[in-house]
């Protein structure tokens, strides 16, 4: 299946955050699998084999097929053309001179995600809210000490999740990773979300804007911009090379 599947490339402007959900445990169609896998470059072939669980490797799959597929609905190019670079701290970029775009993709055992964005920083993050390990005990090793103040004055559990992903998504938009300590910077979910940094950290909080959204019952999601600007986020859930919908998905906070 090529490009050509869909009647036309989507537009993108300034200002726009387009975010992909697939669900990687529905997609199990033998001949659509065999189509992603020659998606994949030797280099991506090699790296999914290095998966010890086929769970692993059918979730790297869809992963590589998802970003391959979702930057061919901006940029006239079949999905398998597309190469990428890593920048210092790792952090993978798409290589064209056709249109700036920046994304970044997170997952989930059964979610995958990705923010796609014209030329802003983007960082995303998506976890399963019923996970055993996540605990106040690993809140108080990684978080700021008002966000472990914060975390014990709230009953619900599942409120760990809000400021995970946030500062998860907020370190992969920098682009640096645990090369920027989690506890130097603080979010406050209120009515709005807010962020602040230690004196150490060179970053302007007002030019962040935040969404948690809940996509299902069992999942959180952060998006992390970093732009002062007006923008709208929109939604969409596909299988990837196959179909695309619109998704409502319930915004807990921004």
């Amino acid at each position: 299946m090529n490009i050509n599947s869909f009647n036309k490339l989507l537009k993108l402007s300034v200002g726009e955050v387009h975010l992909w959900l697939t669900f990687p445990n529905l997609i199990q169609e033998p001949d659509l699998l065999t189509t992603y896998n020659k998606l994949l470059t030797e280099e991506e072939q090699n790296k999914k084999q290095r998966f010890h669980f086929q769970k692993h490797q059918h979730q790297y799959l869809i992963t590589r097929a998802l970003i391959r597929s979702i930057l061919s609905r901006y940029i006239a190019l079949e999905p398998h053309t597309w190469q990428f670079k890593k920048n210092k701290y790792g952090r993978p970029e798409v290589i064209t001179d056709i249109l700036p775009l920046r994304f970044n993709l997170s997952h989930t055992d059964d979610l995958i995600i990705c923010g796609v964005m014209l030329e802003k920083d983007i960082g995303v993050d998506v976890e399963g809210i019923n996970r055993k390990n996540a605990t106040k005990d690993i809140a108080t090793r990684f978080f700021s000490t008002q966000e472990v103040i914060d975390l014990f004055s709230k009953p619900n559990s599942r409120n760990f999740f809000d400021y995970w992903t946030l500062k998860e998504s907020y370190i992969k938009a920098r682009g640096m990773g645990l090369s920027l300590p989690l506890h130097k910077f603080t979010f406050y979910i209120a009515d709005n979300i807010k962020i602040s940094f230690n004196s150490d950290i060179h970053d302007d909080p007002n030019q962040w804007q935040f969404w948690l959204l809940e996509p299902t019952p069992q999942h959180r999601i952060a998006i992390s911009v970093r732009s002062k600007m007006k923008l709208n986020l929109s939604i969409k859930t596909t299988i990837p090379l196959i179909s695309e919908q619109k998704f409502i998905c319930p915004i807990l906070k921004r």
